[in-house]
């Protein structure tokens, strides 16, 4: 059975991406920092689900949760990072510690994420095969395509993504990584509607494309 691992699943675009995989017959591994975040997005998605706590600036807790899904799994087919602190902060607002636990949550975890899975679904494809249909897919979600001196921390992350991505790609080009950015607020039957969004990602993962960015509503 082919599988997703999200990470940062939330009751906006996490869980909608999770029923989107799920009613394709995948099963949907979801971590969160709380237990009643993932145990309320494992009853909306239905199917099968596997949950567990990890805080995503938690390197350890991460690596792990990561770990047992594999183990209870296998390799993901596509992962998800959708972890981000949304606030409002201008230049030279917040304290360094401030502005690093933030970069943390919206960048350094989908590095460890991407250090802990993208080798092993790399080495599931064959060499050179990096558009395939449903091949190894790891997406991230984005935003902030111009960056707002209002939302300094969240555009500096949102730069870093996108960077990342470039990254990735380069480094292990047989699972294809991309962003999904998002021009605005998430909001049920809204212009960035999270269920119209999920179809983002389940595109990248199923069509023969390499694209490394698509954006809704922007």
């Amino acid at each position: 059975m082919a599988g997703l691992v999200i990470v940062g699943v939330g009751p906006g675009i996490g869980t909608s991406v999770a029923k989107r995989f799920a009613r394709e017959g995948f099963t949907v591994g979801l971590i969160a920092r709380r237990e009643e975040t993932v145990a309320a997005a494992a009853e909306a998605t239905g199917g099968t689900t596997w949950t567990r706590t990890a805080d995503a600036t938690d390197e350890k807790a991460l690596r792990a949760a990561l770990r047992a899904f594999v183990d209870a799994h296998g390799t993901p087919d596509v992962v998800v990072y959708n972890a981000a602190i949304i606030r409002t902060d201008e230049p030279g607002e917040l304290d360094q510690a401030t502005m690093l636990d933030t970069y943390a949550v919206n960048v350094v975890g989908a590095i460890t994420t991407a250090g802990e899975l993208l080798p092993e679904m790399a080495a599931s494809e064959a060499p050179g095969s990096a558009a395939r249909r449903g091949g190894p897919t790891y997406v991230i979600t984005s935003g902030m395509v111009r960056p707002d001196p209002a939302l300094t921390s969240l555009s500096l992350g949102k730069v870093g993504v996108r960077g990342l991505v470039e990254l990735l790609n380069a480094w292990r080009p047989e699972v294809h990584t991309a962003s999904v950015t998002v021009g605005g607020p998430v909001e049920p039957g809204g212009r960035w509607d999270p269920d119209e969004i999920a179809e983002h990602y389940w595109e990248l993962h199923t069509r023969a494309v390499t694209d490394q960015e698509v954006r809704h509503g922007c």
